[in-house]
């Protein structure tokens, strides 16, 4: 159904655009940049062509359609993409990899194989 509804909707966007653009230009004269234009808003001939008609319904059908779509897009969702997605570790601008917000940076990090985790600060050499 979403998909009947989401091919309609492109027909009617690409259709609407054609129309508008096949519509005479109403007062775009060069007089009528300086005043010169003494023709009303919709011109001599009124506003009930057919492509003035046909305009208005393929707005009405692209508005419906809109409000459709956006309705059942909000009813698809069913969680967030956060919600099982781990804390990527940060990169530095030179490449090495720091510890992940909130952590301090001289704690011990665990490793993943379960080996217990190197001490934080090593007992210097005394060689």
């Amino acid at each position: 159904m979403v998909t009947a509804i989401v091919a309609l909707h492109v027909t009617v966007c690409i259709a609407l655009v054609v129309v508008v653009l096949l519509q005479r230009g109403k007062g775009a004269e060069v007089g009528a940049v300086f005043g010169g234009s003494s023709q009303t808003v919709f011109g001599a001939s009124g506003a009930g062509g057919a492509l003035f008609r046909l305009t208005w319904t393929f707005a009405a059908i692209f508005f419906a359609t809109s409000l459709y779509l956006a309705y059942s897009s909000t009813r698809r969702v069913t969680g967030s993409i956060f919600e099982s997605r781990p804390i990527p570790a940060h990169v530095a601008p030179n490449g090495a990899k720091t510890a992940a917000p909130g952590v301090p940076t001289g704690a011990p990090a665990k490793p993943a194989s379960g080996a217990p985790a190197p001490a934080a600060n090593p007992a210097p050499s005394t060689k």
